[in-house]
């Protein structure tokens, strides 16, 4: 019997445009991007580390800058039919960790450099708060629409230090300040997304963006990140096959 070949499964890899172009396995989950991007115009998604929040964040990314291409076959390319591409700018506070206040701070300046040099754009402004208002507009104003914002782990720099009462309050005031453009730029904004391990209350975004939509904890989307029971039984049923003829055990 001729054994069937198996897309390469993308371990390790977060990064849509990687896995769609090289044709490996990925899981839909473009139905609750579609359903995320009509239910609000800002989100915040919480989920534990190593849970394809990056993975997420880049497929947003591919679609907000009208990648068609990328969505061959699925779901959301049977419901979108305009593509209107958007400029992105995407923010990972990922490696902020470990950090004193000034490193923090060249940090989200160095974040905000490559997202002003992928747009043509640059500037001098030593304040990270005020360079990301003035990057919002000034893309918003260069590309004549309206700006994405796609935040992922917006909360690294404060986990590792959540417990240390000196520097936590220092940290947080940083990044505090970082976030606070948000709701100021709203004329400018057409979608906001972040991700994050906890929701810092103390932290203004949540007080300020008081339409930031939270679905950690909502059911219908439980599985947008991860693999839930039916897409193993469906998308990656053969994979159980052959994982069991190659442990000599059942699919059972």
């Amino acid at each position: 019997m001729e054994t069937k070949r198996l897309k390469r499964l993308p371990v390790g890899i977060q990064t849509f445009e990687k896995i769609r172009e090289n044709d490996m396995l990925y899981i839909d989950k473009t139905e609750y991007i579609w359903n995320m991007i009509n239910l609000g115009d800002y989100i915040f998604l919480s989920r534990p580390r190593r849970f394809g929040k990056s993975l997420l964040v880049s497929t947003l990314q591919a679609y907000f800058e009208g990648r068609k291409d990328l969505f061959k076959g699925l779901f959301i390319e049977t419901v979108e039919k305009e593509w209107t591409e958007y400029p992105v700018l995407r923010l990972s506070m990922a490696s902020g960790k470990h950090m004193e206040k000034d490193q923090l701070e060249r940090y989200l300046l160095n974040i905000i450099e490559e997202n002003e040099k992928r747009h043509g754009l640059s500037s001098d402004i030593s304040d990270p708060n005020l360079r990301l208002k003035n990057l919002i507009i000034n893309v918003h104003d260069k590309t004549g629409k309206k700006v994405v914002i796609l935040i992922d782990e917006y909360d690294a720099p404060l986990l590792d230090v959540v417990h240390e009462n000196g520097t936590l309050p220092v940290l947080r005031n940083v990044m505090r300040n970082f976030y606070s453009p948000l709701k100021d730029s709203d004329p400018y904004l057409q979608f906001v997304f972040l991700t994050g391990i906890t929701k810092f209350s103390q932290l203004s975004t949540f007080s300020e963006l008081n339409n930031l939509k939270n679905i950690s904890m909502r059911t219908d989307y439980a599985g947008v990140c991860g693999i839930t029971t039916e897409e193993m039984l469906t998308a990656m049923s053969d994979y159980i096959d052959d994982f069991a003829e190659g442990q000599e055990i059942t699919r059972e």
